[in-house]
Protein backbone atom coordinates (compact mmCIF):
# COMPACT_ATOMS: atom_id res chain seq x y z
CA UNK A 1 0.00 0.00 0.00
CA UNK A 2 1.24 3.69 -0.82
CA UNK A 3 1.11 6.43 1.17
CA UNK A 4 -0.44 9.37 0.73
CA UNK A 5 0.93 12.35 -1.03
CA UNK A 6 1.70 15.00 1.80
CA UNK A 7 -0.52 17.78 1.68
CA UNK A 8 0.00 21.63 3.42
CA UNK A 9 -1.92 23.89 6.13
CA UNK A 10 -1.97 27.09 4.72
CA UNK A 11 -3.77 30.70 5.01
CA UNK A 12 -7.38 30.73 2.67
CA UNK A 13 -7.25 32.92 -0.26
CA UNK A 14 -9.82 35.06 -1.07
CA UNK A 15 -9.66 32.61 -4.92
CA UNK A 16 -10.30 29.81 -2.61
CA UNK A 17 -14.14 30.37 -1.77
CA UNK A 18 -15.67 28.17 -4.31
CA UNK A 19 -13.62 24.96 -3.38
CA UNK A 20 -14.22 26.18 0.37
CA UNK A 21 -17.73 26.04 -1.05
CA UNK A 22 -18.37 22.61 -2.28
CA UNK A 23 -16.08 20.93 0.50
CA UNK A 24 -18.29 22.70 3.09
CA UNK A 25 -21.44 21.16 0.74
CA UNK A 26 -20.18 18.24 0.34
CA UNK A 27 -19.06 17.63 4.11
CA UNK A 28 -22.49 18.86 5.29
CA UNK A 29 -23.79 16.16 7.98
CA UNK A 30 -26.27 16.21 10.72
CA UNK A 31 -23.56 14.50 13.16
CA UNK A 32 -22.03 17.88 12.84
CA UNK A 33 -23.98 20.29 11.50
CA UNK A 34 -27.19 22.39 13.39
CA UNK A 35 -28.28 24.20 10.44
CA UNK A 36 -30.33 22.57 7.42
CA UNK A 37 -28.92 21.25 4.61
CA UNK A 38 -27.54 23.98 2.55
CA UNK A 39 -29.38 24.25 -0.99
CA UNK A 40 -28.88 26.68 -4.12
CA UNK A 41 -28.81 29.24 -4.57
CA UNK A 42 -25.30 29.09 -2.55
CA UNK A 43 -24.17 32.06 -0.21
CA UNK A 44 -21.05 32.49 -0.98
CA UNK A 45 -18.11 30.88 1.23
CA UNK A 46 -16.44 34.09 2.43
CA UNK A 47 -18.65 37.21 3.59
CA UNK A 48 -18.26 40.05 6.29
CA UNK A 49 -18.47 37.67 9.28
CA UNK A 50 -16.39 34.46 7.21
CA UNK A 51 -13.18 36.22 6.00
CA UNK A 52 -9.93 34.29 4.16
CA UNK A 53 -7.78 35.43 6.88
CA UNK A 54 -10.04 33.57 9.47
CA UNK A 55 -9.58 30.07 7.69
CA UNK A 56 -6.61 27.37 7.54
CA UNK A 57 -6.91 24.98 4.39
CA UNK A 58 -5.17 21.63 3.90
CA UNK A 59 -3.96 21.55 0.25
CA UNK A 60 -2.31 18.44 -1.75
CA UNK A 61 -1.50 19.16 -5.53
CA UNK A 62 -3.74 21.80 -5.82
CA UNK A 63 -6.82 20.03 -3.90
CA UNK A 64 -8.18 21.31 -1.12
CA UNK A 65 -9.29 18.85 1.53
CA UNK A 66 -10.20 20.72 4.35
CA UNK A 67 -10.49 23.69 6.34
CA UNK A 68 -10.22 25.09 9.98
CA UNK A 69 -12.13 28.40 10.71
CA UNK A 70 -10.43 30.47 14.20
CA UNK A 71 -11.92 33.46 15.09
CA UNK A 72 -12.57 35.73 17.96
CA UNK A 73 -15.93 34.44 20.05
CA UNK A 74 -16.50 38.13 20.21
CA UNK A 75 -14.68 41.61 19.94
CA UNK A 76 -15.69 42.60 23.22
CA UNK A 77 -11.62 43.10 25.06
CA UNK A 78 -12.53 41.47 28.20
CA UNK A 79 -12.25 37.44 26.10
CA UNK A 80 -9.66 39.30 23.46
CA UNK A 81 -7.13 36.43 24.35
CA UNK A 82 -9.51 33.49 23.55
CA UNK A 83 -9.94 32.14 20.08
CA UNK A 84 -12.48 29.69 18.88
CA UNK A 85 -12.57 27.21 16.10
CA UNK A 86 -16.20 27.63 14.36
CA UNK A 87 -15.67 24.88 11.57
CA UNK A 88 -13.45 22.24 10.43
CA UNK A 89 -13.98 19.80 7.82
CA UNK A 90 -12.07 17.83 6.19
CA UNK A 91 -13.03 15.89 2.50
CA UNK A 92 -13.91 12.18 2.87
CA UNK A 93 -11.46 11.14 0.49
CA UNK A 94 -8.74 12.79 2.82
CA UNK A 95 -9.95 10.67 5.82
CA UNK A 96 -7.70 9.16 7.87
CA UNK A 97 -4.93 11.18 6.50
CA UNK A 98 -3.90 13.18 9.54
CA UNK A 99 -5.54 16.11 7.63
CA UNK A 100 -8.23 16.62 10.45
CA UNK A 101 -5.31 16.62 13.43
CA UNK A 102 -2.91 19.15 11.00
CA UNK A 103 -5.57 21.73 10.91
CA UNK A 104 -6.72 21.24 14.64
CA UNK A 105 -2.65 21.66 15.58
CA UNK A 106 -2.34 24.90 12.70
CA UNK A 107 -5.45 26.22 14.42
CA UNK A 108 -3.58 25.91 17.63
CA UNK A 109 -0.29 27.67 16.55
CA UNK A 110 -2.24 30.19 14.90
CA UNK A 111 -4.37 31.17 17.92
CA UNK A 112 -1.03 31.71 19.80
CA UNK A 113 0.77 33.46 17.34
CA UNK A 114 -2.59 35.68 17.23
CA UNK A 115 -1.71 36.41 21.24
CA UNK A 116 -4.32 34.08 21.99
CA UNK A 117 -4.01 32.57 25.89
CA UNK A 118 -7.01 30.21 25.45
CA UNK A 119 -9.00 28.26 22.57
CA UNK A 120 -12.43 26.77 22.43
CA UNK A 121 -14.53 25.18 20.47
CA UNK A 122 -18.37 23.93 20.63
CA UNK A 123 -18.94 20.18 19.12
CA UNK A 124 -22.20 18.04 19.01
CA UNK A 125 -22.37 15.24 21.80
CA UNK A 126 -22.95 12.28 19.38
CA UNK A 127 -19.97 13.21 17.53
CA UNK A 128 -17.61 11.00 18.81
CA UNK A 129 -14.95 11.00 16.13
CA UNK A 130 -14.50 14.86 16.32
CA UNK A 131 -14.87 14.90 20.34
CA UNK A 132 -11.74 11.84 20.29
CA UNK A 133 -9.97 14.33 18.12
CA UNK A 134 -10.23 17.75 20.51
CA UNK A 135 -9.65 15.46 23.71
CA UNK A 136 -6.18 14.15 22.13
CA UNK A 137 -5.39 17.11 21.40
CA UNK A 138 -5.96 18.35 24.91
CA UNK A 139 -9.53 19.79 24.90
CA UNK A 140 -11.02 19.12 28.06
CA UNK A 141 -15.36 19.56 28.39
CA UNK A 142 -16.32 22.38 30.27
CA UNK A 143 -19.79 22.28 29.67
CA UNK A 144 -22.76 20.72 27.95
CA UNK A 145 -26.28 22.02 27.04
CA UNK A 146 -28.18 19.02 27.11
CA UNK A 147 -30.64 18.54 24.32
CA UNK A 148 -29.62 22.23 22.98
CA UNK A 149 -30.21 20.94 19.56
CA UNK A 150 -33.03 18.78 17.99
CA UNK A 151 -31.87 16.77 15.02
CA UNK A 152 -33.12 13.84 12.59
CA UNK A 153 -36.56 14.14 15.55
CA UNK A 154 -33.73 13.51 18.47
CA UNK A 155 -32.11 16.22 20.89
CA UNK A 156 -28.78 16.61 20.62
CA UNK A 157 -26.33 17.67 23.13
CA UNK A 158 -23.92 21.27 22.75
CA UNK A 159 -20.33 20.05 24.11
CA UNK A 160 -18.69 23.17 24.70
CA UNK A 161 -14.51 22.37 25.10
CA UNK A 162 -11.58 24.15 25.94
CA UNK A 163 -8.02 23.84 26.60
CA UNK A 164 -4.95 26.64 27.76
CA UNK A 165 -2.82 27.32 24.87
CA UNK A 166 0.12 28.40 27.52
Amino acid sequence: MTEPESFVIRAALPGDAEPLGLLDRATWSTLHAVAPAPSEPYPPFFDERHRPEDFLVAERSGILLGYVRVVRPTPLDSNAHVRQIQGLAVADAARGQGVGRALLRAALAKARADGATRITLRVLGRNGPARALYEAEGFAVEGVLPGEFVLDGEPADDVLMGRSLT
